[in-house]
């Protein structure tokens, strides 16, 4: 009787306001349970969510996204449910479109040269419309009367007691009949630390994604941005890495992506552009062997390390061809960068990634710019580093009342995917 009690009522607490807790709050709003949303910036304006607030690109595709089995049914509700928050002019600017179709000219081209085009359809919100879209999902859910937002409010360490699940802070804590944990990749120090005190909930963690953001001009890659937008392919390089695009913008600007103890660098596109270049994502995967169990912490590593030798935080900025030579880049050429001159300097890349690394990005260069040419340009621009967690496989069996969601799990690492796993976690509540 007790757990059947437990099933139509229960206080629950989400720690995050991303994608995989709207997905999933979106699913428990009309039931009994009580929600209180933990989030850790101060109101929803200034939160800085990255995969909702950053350029909104939502795929769908069975073969990206996350390692979640995650219906195409559900991944076009997901899709709905963004653009449905949109006011009905601003649909109007959502850019569509499929990569690598059965009618692309460039899929051979990349096919001869060992690439594994990536086949997907996606919709391009754009970073000036992303706020209001937030903006409408807290206004909605904030009406519910069962839903409760506590914002300033950094959950710092999970533990268990009789099983309640409490949640503690620098000022509070508070014990909930069931947690929901969906922080997204920044809340990596939460997570590490969990996963330090319960190891058991751990099922995997040996993987890592660590590149740079490739910056160059529209006109080089016009004709492929204007076949499919977003082109992603993959390459299994000589070193064994696979190395493969992630999140292109074209007509973009390169950003900041901000951690607590470093940054990173990152890209967005608004709906009518913003620059005169194309940025996207040069990542090479990287997976690790026992006895080593902590790739959020090499990936770390690797990001202080670049902000140590630019001096604070930020980024390295190099030419391609300096890149190639090793040695530091004083000057720049013809392309100029869209990330304020403040968060970069002028510097080596080589100091910071990894020699094995580097050798599988300048292979994946070189033979895209036989499909593209112009990719190697001397004065294309290399940002570093560009670093995607993924968080250690949870094992969400391992305890009833307490998941982890979204790209914080490890089982995805998309927008579509995330929200979609939410929905699915809250379906089961119902």
């Amino acid at each position: 009787m007790e757990s059947q009690k437990r099933l139509l009522y229960m206080k629950i607490g989400v720690v995050g306001f991303g994608a995989a807790a709207i997905g999933f709050v979106s699913e428990v709003m009309n039931s009994n349970h009580e929600i209180h949303i933990l989030e850790r910036s101060k109101d929803i304006y200034s939160s800085s969510i990255s995969g909702i607030r950053s350029d909104g690109k939502i795929f769908v595709s069975s073969t990206m996204g996350g390692e979640l089995e995650i219906p195409i049914s559900i991944q076009r509700e997901v899709v709905d449910f963004y653009i449905g928050k949109l006011s009905e002019e601003d649909k109007k600017s959502v850019r569509t479109g499929v990569s690598f179709d059965s009618k692309s000219e460039f899929f051979e081209n990349f096919y001869a040269k060992g690439f594994e085009p990536v086949n997907s359809m996606f919709w391009h919100i754009g970073t000036d419309k992303l706020s209001s879209v937030l903006t409408r999902i807290y206004e909605e859910f904030s009406q519910k009367r069962n839903i409760h937002f506590h914002f300033n409010s950094r959950v710092e360490d999970i533990d268990f007691s009789d099983n309640r699940v409490i949640l503690r802070g620098r000022d509070f804590e508070a014990d909930f009949d069931y947690v929901v944990v969906a922080v997204g990749r920044s809340g990596h120090s939460l997570i590490k630390g969990v996963t330090s005190k319960y190891p058991e909930i751990v099922a995997s963690s040996n993987t890592v994604d660590i590149g740079v953001r490739f910056e160059l001009p529209d006109h080089l890659v016009e004709k492929i941005n204007k076949e499919m937008y977003e082109f992603k392919v993959r390459l299994k390089t000589r070193t064994g890495y696979t190395v493969r695009t992630f999140c292109n913008n074209p007509s973009g600007k390169v950003v900041l992506e901000n951690y607590d103890d470093f940054v990173t660098v990152n890209g967005h596109s608004n709906s009518d552009g913003s620059s005169v270049n194309t940025n996207f994502a040069i990542l090479c995967t990287t997976r690790f062997t026992e006895p080593f169990h902590d790739p959020i912490g090499y990936g770390s590593y690797i990001s202080r390390l670049s902000n140590i030798l630019a001096g604070g935080r930020k980024v390295i900025l190099q030419t391609y061809e300096d890149f190639m030579q090793t040695k530091r880049t004083k000057r720049l050429g013809r392309v100029k960068p869209t990330l304020p001159e403040s968060d970069f300097i002028l510097g080596d890349i080589n100091l910071v990634l990894p020699r094995r690394i580097s050798v599988s990005i300048t292979e994946f260069i070189e033979k895209l710019s036989e499909v593209i040419p112009g990719v190697a340009y001397p004065d294309n621009l290399m940002y570093a580093v560009e670093v995607k967690f993924y968080s250690n496989k949870i094992d969400n069996d391992r305890y009833g009342n307490l998941k982890f969601i979204g790209d914080c799990s490890g089982h995805t690492r998309s927008i579509t995917y995330a929200t979609g796993h939410g929905r699915l976690l809250g379906s089961s509540l119902k």
